[in-house]
C-alpha cells in the first residue's frame, strides 16, 4: 500500500482486511487486495495527487519549479539530460513566461500529457 502512496494506520489495515475477509481468517486473497486497492485508488483526488508530485519538485518551497529544481530531480532519478533539454521542458510548460513552472502550469502539463 505504501508503494501506491498510501500511509494507512494498523487499525485502518485491520478494518480493510475485515471488510473483505469472507472467511474471517485475518488474511485476504490477492484478488481481494487488488479489488480493495482499485477502489482506494478511485477515491483519490487527481488534482491533489498532481500537487503532491509538484511539491516533490519544489523542494525549496517557492511555489515554482525552477531549472535548479528540475536538475536536482533529473539527477536523483539518474537521468542524463542536458541543461538545454531541461530548459526546453520548462519552456514547454511555462505559460506566463517567468522561466519557472507554477502549480497551475504543472497541473496543465500533467493533464495534457495524460500522466494523471
Amino acid at each position: 500500500m505504501r508503494a501506491l502512496g498510501f500511509e494507512p494506520k494498523k487499525e485502518e489495515i485491520k478494518k480493510m482486511i475485515a471488510d473483505v475477509d469472507r472467511e474471517g481468517r485475518g488474511v485476504i486473497e490477492f484478488s481481494d487486495f487488488s479489488e480493495l486497492m482499485t477502489l482506494k485508488m478511485a477515491e483519490r483526488d487527481p488534482r491533489e495527487e498532481i500537487l503532491k508530485a509538484f511539491r516533490l519538485f519544489d523542494d525549496d518551497n517557492t511555489g515554482k519549479i525552477s531549472l535548479k529544481n528540475l536538475k536536482r530531480v533529473a539527477r536523483e532519478l539518474g537521468e542524463t539530460m542536458t541543461e538545454e533539454e531541461l530548459q526546453e521542458m520548462i519552456d514547454e510548460a511555462d505559460r506566463d513566461g517567468d522561466g519557472e513552472i507554477s502549480e497551475e502550469e504543472f497541473i496543465r502539463i500533467m493533464k495534457k500529457t495524460n500522466l494523471f
